[in-house]
């Protein structure tokens, strides 16, 4: 079993989105469809340019998500997707892209459980947290 992070985006920034977590993270888009390629092109003609599915592939991990139509999104509360890095450099440099336009919710330091750790929302709405653990 896999469990993989599936991120909503009521504003239609899902392609964008993704576009700029390939660039910050790496790995490779390996799907991106809209509406208007899928089947459902002819229910939602308003809709052709958003994403229906999405999913970038990190080292076997898949993040995946897609445009959300208004009445079925909810802003992410209660719950952040985790970033796990062995170099604190590594863990530095992604918190510091997904803060530029995004929120710092508790700046990338030392803390009694991590060499450093920090929680941003990033300029999508997405609450990330970066962690990056004590060495034994």
């Amino acid at each position: 079993m896999k469990i993989n992070a599936y991120l909503n985006f009521g504003d239609r920034r899902c392609r964008e989105a993704f576009e700029f977590y390939a660039r910050v993270l790496g790995g490779e888009i390996t799907m991106m469809q809209s509406h208007g390629e899928s089947p459902m092109a002819d229910q939602m003609p308003d809709w052709k340019d958003a994403i229906i599915h999405a999913r970038l592939e990190l080292d076997g991990q898949m993040l995946m998500g897609s445009d959300a139509p208004p009445q079925f999104y909810t802003k992410p509360a209660g719950l952040w997707v985790n970033l796990q890095f062995d170099e604190a450099a590594d863990g530095e440099r992604v918190f510091n892209a997904f803060a530029d336009g995004g929120e710092v919710r508790m700046p990338f330091a030392q803390t009694f459980w991590a060499h450093r750790f920090g929680m941003v929302v990033d300029r999508f709405g997405t609450p990330w947290m970066i962690n990056c653990e004590q060495a034994d």
